[in-house]
Formats: C-alpha cells, structure tokens, sequence
C-alpha cells in the first residue's frame, strides 16, 4: 500500500505501469486519473492544502479499511497539492485484486472518499479572484453508499 502526497506533476500512464509490473497473483486492477478541468472555458486554477503527516495519515486509514473490505492485494493513492493547471492530474487510484468487481469497486470507494471526506482543502483561482470549494451533493450522497 502506497499514499503519496506531492505537490510535482506526475504521469499516470507510468504509475499504471509500474503497479502492473510482477502481478502474478493478481486478476484484475482498476485505476482512476482525475483531471483537473477548465470551468466554463477559463482556465481556472485549482489549489489544493493538505497537511503532511495528517492528511496521507487519513488517506491510509482508508485504503488499509478498502484492503480489508474488498480483499485487495495493494493500492497505490497519489494525490496533488498545490496549485494544479486544467488539464494536469489531480489523483491517481490503482487497486490490484483477485476479480474485477473487488478492484473496480475498491477504486470506486476510495474515489467517493478522497472526492469528499479526505483532509484537503480545495480553492480556484479564476478571473474573479479565488474561491474555496466544498464538496456537491451528489458528492456526499456517493459517499454515503459506502456507509
């Protein structure tokens, strides 16, 4: 299990592929890569603030109860802080496991979680200056599956 906090670009093609590498016991692995977007064509920056020692903490307590719900076999959670341009990669979510469905819906669960519980704090910058983001409702109801 690995929970990466960094405020450096990454590439997620790379982070699939060494997830990949040696998985002889392994069936499936899902990964999501979420992106930060332009807001209605500007292009708006996206700031994110986490606390080192606290928020990767929070992040493992999920992804070592994801282990235990979906019988996983490892996780890697990389995760952007700082200031993020349209188009960069906010996230990235890899879940290896024995079948799909445990892969596919441990990802699905860690996404729900980073997406609305997780220690960030989330800000744009756009045009008319910077506003602090707080997570939709549609946000905490697909938390709220999970409970």
């Amino acid at each position: 299990m690995t929970v990466t906090l960094t405020a450096r670009p990454f590439e997620p093609g790379a982070l699939v592929t060494a997830f990949c590498a040696d998985r002889a016991e392994t069936g499936a692995v899902a990964t999501f890569v979420g992106l930060a977007r332009a807001e209605k064509g500007l292009a708006v920056a996206l700031e994110l603030e986490a606390y080192p020692g606290f928020t990767d903490a929070a992040i493992g307590e999920i992804v070592t109860a994801a282990v235990a719900r979906f019988s996983l076999h490892d996780v890697h959670v990389v995760h952007r802080t700082g200031r993020i341009a349209p188009g960069e990669a906010i996230v990235f979510v890899a879940t290896a496991a024995g079948h799909r469905r445990e892969a596919f819906e441990a990802c699905d669960f860690l996404m729900d979680y980073l997406k609305s519980r997780a220690p960030f704090w989330k800000k744009e910058h756009g045009p008319d200056g910077a506003r602090w983001i707080e997570p939709t409702d549609r946000d905490r109801t697909d938390a709220e599956r999970w409970d």
